[in-house]
């Protein structure tokens, strides 16, 4: 799971209780008619199987009591459906927001997306995500995708710029899940992180869960106690003596894992206030050194992490695709400074 809001998954795991999404009382003078007919009338957007499902799991509330599908609704009912997330979660708003599609065709979408934007609308960024503006493109080109539950295959955090693909069927995600959840898909990141690795080339292991006290953090345990076995390549690619550029290849997937591991090993990606890299964590403690780091902050004001590359292979064309996404301005303009900071 790439996901920027980790608080979801405490509330998640913390509230285990229903939230209601509809509360209809029926009309006077409606006719007796089976529940799922009834609730599949009034709310369009829902597939009779999706009610059917919800019938069958209790969550549909006649006059205080849960009802089965083939129930008939009289007059008078009071009926409520209850769900176990809240129901904002299950609206997506389309919104006329610039998203950069570099790939598109009738299964898929690969989008290289802007730092600063959520992928997907959670705790605190109810809109102006990446789905909110995928909806309305394909809302406007007339085409349908069930954004919410279909189309994300894979998330990044809010301020890690790069590529992602979103299925437009469901046929694509299970075809297009299956190579994430098999790693066989061609994904590396490019990373800036603090100080002077002493190899050119190394491997990160350790467990990764969460922190067993800033439940904002993910924490490595070597011995496994606690968390899930992850697995982080990289090699060096640039030293700007401080701080150097390194490229990272996922053996697995874990939430935060390339920050995690990085921060484990004391080189904390540059600039990631989450994970205390927000203040200069190598170098000489001069006041011009000092005011040059904070000058580089401003030009790049978020962790520097780039999802680079991803390639996979197509579901219905069966033909590898591969993408490479160039380095985003505020990073590209990090390197031109620090070299330029070396060489005077």
């Amino acid at each position: 799971m790439d996901s920027d809001n980790l608080e979801n998954i405490d509330i998640d795991e913390e509230n285990k209780g229903l939230y209601e999404h509809l509360n209809i009382k029926v009309d006077k003078n409606q006719e007796p008619l089976r529940i799922d007919k009834f609730l599949f009338i009034y709310r369009q957007n829902s597939s009779r199987n999706k009610i059917s499902q919800t019938c069958r799991a209790g969550n549909v509330v006649v006059n205080g009591a849960p009802v089965k599908q083939n129930y008939r609704v009289k007059p008078g009912d009071q009926i409520s459906v209850l769900l176990a997330h809240p129901p904002r979660e299950n609206v997506i708003i389309p919104q006329d927001i610039p998203v950069n599609i570099i790939y598109e065709d009738d299964d898929l979408v690969v989008v290289d997306k802007e730092p600063g934007m959520v992928v997907h609308p959670g705790h605190g960024n109810w809109d102006k995500t990446l789905v909110n503006a995928l909806a309305f493109h394909f809302e406007k080109s007339g085409e349908r995708s069930d954004l919410d539950r279909v189309g994300l295959v894979h998330r990044i955090d809010k301020d890690t710029s790069g590529l992602l693909v979103i299925a437009k069927n469901e046929y694509a995600l299970s075809f297009l899940a299956k190579q994430f959840f098999n790693r066989t898909t061609k994904r590396l990141y490019w990373a800036f992180v603090w100080g002077n690795p002493q190899e050119d080339e190394g491997t990160i292991r350790g467990h990764i869960g969460r922190h067993p006290k800033n439940r904002m953090q993910m924490s490595v345990y070597e011995d496994g106690s606690h968390g899930k076995h992850a697995v982080t390549h990289y090699k060096v690619l640039e030293r700007f003596k401080y701080m150097t550029w390194v490229e990272c290849k996922l053996e697995t997937g874990r939430t935060h894992q390339i920050r995690a591991h990085f921060k484990h090993i004391g080189h904390t990606l540059f600039n990631d206030e989450r994970y205390e890299g927000h203040t200069p964590l190598r170098g000489v403690n001069l006041p011009k050194y000092k005011q040059f780091i904070k000058n580089v902050f401003e030009i790049l004001p978020r962790h520097a992490l780039h999802a680079h590359t991803l390639g996979f292979i197509h579901p219905t064309t069966k033909k590898e695709l591969y993408f490479e996404s160039p380095m985003p301005k505020d990073m590209a303009d990090a390197v031109k400074k620090w070299r330029n900071y070396l060489e005077n």
